[in-house]
């Protein structure tokens, strides 16, 4: 069993836990997301050579995703931040996911959006060891999202789309709104945020955290 499945069947077990002890008020594990890109085979190739395959370093949260070892660098005129990862497996288009301070630090603008929403966003050159690529659009900030299975969603009493905020407790909680419902069966159920939203609110990697419809 692979990291991934391992996650979803311990989280149904909580879940089902504190759903049985009264405790579950709507709550979502969190997963911290550092910046990353996502790349398609044939980015992947330009950057490292004919026929490559992304090597798995460690699964991540959902299913049959994971953090690939090969890292590259990423280039503007006014900035560049070395050793991004990728995450695998590949896909349709490359994205690139970073959190607003390093949108500054390359000079960018920065949108946020929903992942695969990269049409008119900002490029950038990515820089491998085998060549580069000038993308011409793909770099966005991730919009906060919560992944869950049509079970869970009927559980929490929500739907795909749907918008709520999600309640952060201690010295710097608060709410954190705009977070974007996301279902499907091949989901594991995880809240997204990236590292300038932990940081912020001092969240820690696996905390539990509560729905506010």
């Amino acid at each position: 069993m692979d990291l991934a499945n391992l996650k979803k069947e311990i989280t149904d077990l909580v879940v089902k836990e504190m759903e049985e002890m009264g405790l579950l008020s709507l709550s979502v594990p969190v997963s911290v997301s550092a910046r990353h890109l996502h790349v398609s085979q044939e980015h992947l190739e330009i950057l490292f050579g004919k026929g490559y395959e992304l090597t798995i370093q460690k699964q991540i949260s959902q299913p049959g995703q994971f953090a690939a070892n090969e890292k590259v660098d990423l280039i503007t005129k006014k900035g560049t931040i070395k050793g991004i990862r990728i995450l695998g497996p590949v896909r349709s288009k490359t994205q690139i996911e970073l959190p607003k301070s390093d949108i500054r630090r390359l000079g960018l603008t920065g949108d946020v959006r929903n992942s695969g929403d990269i049409t008119g966003s900002e490029g950038i050159m990515i820089v491998g060891p085998n060549g580069q690529v000038e993308l011409m659009e793909g770099v966005i900030i991730a919009d906060r999202h919560i992944h869950m299975t049509p079970a869970d969603a009927l559980r929490y009493g929500v739907h795909a789309g749907q918008l709520v905020s999600v309640k952060v407790p201690g010295v710097k909680g608060g709410l954190m709104n705009h977070v974007t419902i996301r279902i499907s069966d091949k989901y594991a159920l995880d809240f997204h945020i990236d590292t300038d939203d932990a940081n912020a609110f001092l969240i820690e990697n696996g905390q539990w955290l509560e729905i506010i419809k």
